[in-house]
């Protein structure tokens, strides 16, 4: 069903902001506040990484890409980019970097399937590689479902891709069959990166500098702290971000969060669960009254660096 229906260009994705950093020290401040090596961000990659606060928690999740030398745009949750925005700013200081949205002179959409072909892009291109397509950034994502998939980012009244019409609804579903969060404000400092499995998929950088948050993220990848994992599961009812997880041997403490969730084409939800790794053991997982099947991630996981 998944290839039959995953297929097209959504409508631009307005659920998504654009974040613009401008300036010969652009790279160098990303680098100095994100999880991830800004600093050697090529024209040809994109990077996964996340803003923490002191303790490590994620405030926001970011697609970053470098166009050209001295800018680097920020692909992140429209419903955190004012908050982002504003404490990104205040740690500029003397820094030669402006920070802007820029959300208003981006069209995003999103790609699938053969749609990703017919538009001049590679669908075998491996995650986190962008390629120009006339003025636009396509950046290739995780699969879902084995469906190759890409964002779409160009400048308005710029390139647009061609293709049939893919539901943005659909577009969200695959997302999170993906197995990658996208941070929205309902989970905004509930985990630190690994327990989205952000070390697994090229969103943290053990090997840069320091960055806010960095040492705990670090003590909890070398020191095996990490209990909790992020999961795919699907559910019969609506669920949704923010929403607590239980398991079947304590159904008063919660063992986890639903951190994305999603309505698939065959009426089932799809969603992606932070929880105790041992709650994998224990079984019976139910979030609102209704159970949970945990299914394969369409990635490994990495158990140490």
């Amino acid at each position: 069903m998944t290839s039959a229906v995953l297929q097209g260009v959504t409508p631009p994705l307005t659920h998504l902001g654009v974040i613009r950093a401008e300036g010969p020290d652009a790279a160098s401040f990303l680098h100095g506040q994100l999880t991830q090596d800004f600093s050697l961000l090529g024209a040809g990659e994109a990077r996964l990484a996340a803003l923490c606060t002191a303790k490590g928690r994620m405030i926001a999740s970011f697609i970053g890409i470098r166009p050209v030398p001295d800018t680097i745009l920020l692909v992140c949750s429209q419903d955190l980019l004012t908050t982002t925005l504003k404490r990104l700013s205040m740690f500029v200081l003397r820094a030669k970097v402006k920070l802007t949205d820029a959300s208003h002179e981006f069209v995003l959409h999103g790609v699938a399937g053969s749609a990703l072909t017919a538009n001049g892009f590679d669908a075998a291109a491996a995650p986190g590689q962008r390629s120009a397509v006339g003025d636009a950034s396509v950046v290739s994502l995780y699969p879902a479902d084995g469906i190759p998939r890409a964002l779409w980012i160009a400048p308005v009244g710029g390139t647009a891709p061609a293709g049939a019409d893919l539901a943005p609804a659909l577009w969200q579903w695959s997302e999170t069959r993906s197995g990658i969060v996208t941070l929205t404000a309902p989970v905004v400092e509930a985990f630190v990166p690994q327990m989205l499995n952000y070390e697994s998929v090229g969103g943290v950088n053990f090997k840069k500098g320091c960055y806010p948050g960095q040492e705990i993220v670090a003590r909890s990848q070398f020191r095996g702290t990490l209990k909790r994992r992020t999961y795919l599961t699907t559910a019969d009812t609506p669920l949704e971000a923010g929403q607590e997880v239980f398991a079947a041997n304590d159904p008063e403490q919660p063992v986890g969060t639903v951190a994305q969730a999603a309505p698939g084409p065959d009426g089932r939800w799809a969603a992606l669960v932070s929880m105790q790794t041992a709650a994998l053991d224990a079984g019976g997982l139910q979030a609102g009254g209704t159970a949970l099947t945990v299914e394969p991630l369409p990635y490994p996981l990495l158990e140490d660096i």
